[in-house]
Parts: structure tokens; sequence; C-alpha cells
């Protein structure tokens, strides 16, 4: 007989000797403790006043791109990768920076892949398909071909500390032969209409990180499908909501509370984890929003008077990514390169502007107080305003 792992999946010996979990079918039974509810409660309150006012802000298709990137430099970075903020946004703006390219490519693909997955719920509900094609959008192009793009893994993965095999892994997910039985589960339960979509996300997460479906890339498109189940249930009318955020600065918790699900049926502990996430992360990118729209707003109003558009079309630009190149830019309004170079002269002068590249050539400017803002640690406690 197999093993139980406390009311939330079994543990199974394999013909090989080893042992693995799989997971049962959600959703499981929860005691709706007066913790939890407070916790669905704050974060339904929160996620709904940033649905809100998001859309009410001047530019929300402006805030969209740069937190979109934050997102992918954050949930890459739980799985190692170093690139910062600033790097991808400087590179995307033309700039050369010195990070490593196959870096660069990893944080890069994430974008890509959350950007397709929003364009792609327009026509096909989130499912294993969306998913095996996000995981091809995420895995394009790197880490050779081990991680096998856009394909469930054919073989067994397991987790652990570096050299650990099979025999002493932490945590050995389903093996290949009961894979798609657990993700055919995972996908009816994607469509499932009878928990709050909250705490149904969290869920859905868990799940999906036990299921460990990949070779490659689990972590971060199991973090993708986050913000496309909110998008799709239209919790959020955009993608301002992130949580790798939340997940990066308290990663050990992140991991333990995973843990305490398949270990030991924890999922109360793990769903108010999650809601304190959804809760923090909604006041965080509200304040981010604001503050960055504030800027914009200040700094439209002291190129008011100047006759030329320029300085107004580079602002806008600015609003998307603080990094500015020349050359781009020209490109990107389609005007003569030293138009935009006397423009940018006097952005310079107002002080929206740094040079921080110090050359003579292919100059790199920046807004500074953008980047701050977007390069802020996450809030991990309740805002003292609300």
């Amino acid at each position: 007989m197999p093993e139980r792992a406390k009311s939330s999946g079994r543990v199974i010996r394999c013909l090989e000797g080893y042992k693995a979990y799989i997971p049962d079918p959600l959703p499981p039974k929860l005691v709706w403790t007066p913790e939890l509810t407070r916790a669905l409660s704050d974060a339904d309150r929160l996620v709904g006043k940033l649905a809100g006012e998001g859309t009410r802000l001047p530019n929300p298709h402006l805030l969209i791109r740069p937190f979109i990137r934050r997102e992918a430099v954050l949930s890459s970075r739980i799985e190692g990768t170093r690139s910062s903020l600033g790097e991808l946004l400087a590179s995307e703006a033309g700039a050369a920076v010195e990070r490593s390219p196959d870096d660069l490519r990893e944080v890069g693909n994430y974008v890509v892949a959350l950007e397709y997955g929003i364009r792609r719920l327009k026509s096909i509900p989130l499912s294993l398909r969306l998913t095996r094609e996000l995981h091809g959008k995420l895995m394009k192009g790197v880490r050779g071909d081990y991680a096998t793009p856009g394909q469930f893994r054919r073989s067994q993965n397991w987790i652990g500390p570096p050299g650990c095999t099979l025999m002493n892994a932490a945590y050995v997910p389903p093996p290949p032969s009961e894979l798609m039985s657990c993700l055919g589960e995972w996908e009816k339960f994607l469509h499932d209409r009878s928990l709050p979509p909250l705490v149904q996300a969290g869920m859905i997460h868990s799940q999906f990180e036990a299921i460990h479906p990949f070779l490659d890339g689990n972590g971060r498109v199991g973090r993708l499908l986050i913000t496309l189940f909110l998008i799709e249930r239209k919790i959020l009318p955009s993608p301002l909501l992130y949580l790798s955020a939340f997940f990066e600065a308290t990663r050990r918790d992140y991991y333990d509370r995973l843990q305490g699900v398949t270990a030991r049926g924890e999922w109360i502990e793990w769903l108010q984890y999650f809601l304190n996430g959804v809760a923090r992360q909604s006041e965080d990118a509200l304040s981010r929003a604001e503050r960055i729209n504030k800027l914009v707003e200040e700094w439209e109003k002291a190129v008011a008077e100047v006759s030329s558009k320029i300085p107004m079309h580079l602002i806008e630009i600015l609003a998307s990514n603080p990094y500015l190149t020349l050359k781009k830019a020209a490109r990107q309004l389609k005007i003569a390169f030293t138009t935009v170079q006397r423009a940018v002269e006097r952005l310079e002068k107002l002080g929206i502007v740094t040079e921080v590249s110090g050359a003579e050539r292919n100059r790199v400017y920046c807004a500074k107080k953008i980047l701050q803002i977007l390069e802020e640690p996450a809030r991990l406690t309740p805002d003292a305003m609300d």
C-alpha cells in the first residue's frame, strides 16, 4: 500500500527504488479559520483597490511595461539568474551592458512569455496547451536542449541540494507514468468556479510546483500562471500585480510553505502566506504606479510651454523605460538624431534625465527617479496609511 502524506497526496515507491509524491486532486478540504478568512478579506480588498484605481491612473498602459520587466527579473532571480532590472532596461533601450547575454536572454524570455500569454488568453483559456506554449517561449534558446522547450518531461526530475540523487532528494515529484493524470486533474481545476479566485490561484500555483511537469523552468512558469489566472478571471484588468517580488524577498518562507503542503498537507499555512503576498504586493504596486505617474505629470508640466512636442514624447518613453539612447529614441519617434539630441539636452537641464554612460559617443541617459521607484525592495508589511 502507498504511504499517505497527511491529506494532500500519496508517496509511492517506484520500480527503480526511489519514492515519489503524487498530489491529491484539487481542491483539498479547507477549514476556514478566522486567520484565513481575514487574510482573504484583506487580499480581496486590496487587489480590488488596485484593479479599480489602476484603471483610473492616467497612463496604465505605460506602466505595465516596466512592471512586467520587474517581475521578469525577480522571478528569474529566484532561480539564480543575476540580471538586475537596470541592466535589462538599459539593454532594451539600446545600451551595452556587462551582464552575461545568457542571463539577459533568460529574463527577456520571461517578458516574451508573459506578454504572449496575455495576448493568447483572448483566443484560448488557461490550459495545458497554453502552459506548454508559455514554457516554449520561456526556455527558447537557453540552457541548451536540456530544458526541452514546450514539452512535458518524459523522465524523472527531483529537487534538492547540488549533488543529491533521486534516493536522497528533498522532493521527488510524480514519475512520468503518473504525470499526465496529475496534469489532467490540475487542468480540470483551472476551470473550477467553487472557490474564491485568490484562494484558487494559490492552490493552482502550489499544485503546479508539486507536479513539476517540466525538466526546467517550473518555478517561472508557475509564477507566470498566477498573473494570467488573475487576468483571465478579470480580477485584474491588466498585469499590474506580481508576486515574484514577495516570493523573492521571503524566499525561505516560500519554499517552506510549498513543502509544508506536500509533506504535511498544510494548505491553510500556504494560503495565508500567499494571500498576504497578494495584499502586500497590491499595496506596493499601487504605490509605485501612483508615484511614477506623479513624476510624469510634473515633468509634462515642466515641458508644456516648449513649442516642440518631442520632449513630451520622450517623457512618455521614459515612463515605459527610464533608460534612453539617442539612436533608439530617434528610431522610435521617426525623427532626426540631432532633433532628439536637442530635446534630451533640454530634459537634462530640467533634471529629468542624467547621462550615465560617461561616453562621448552612444551616450545613455536615465530618469533615475523612476528607476529608483522600480528598484525599491518589496514592501512586506501593511501600508501604514491604508
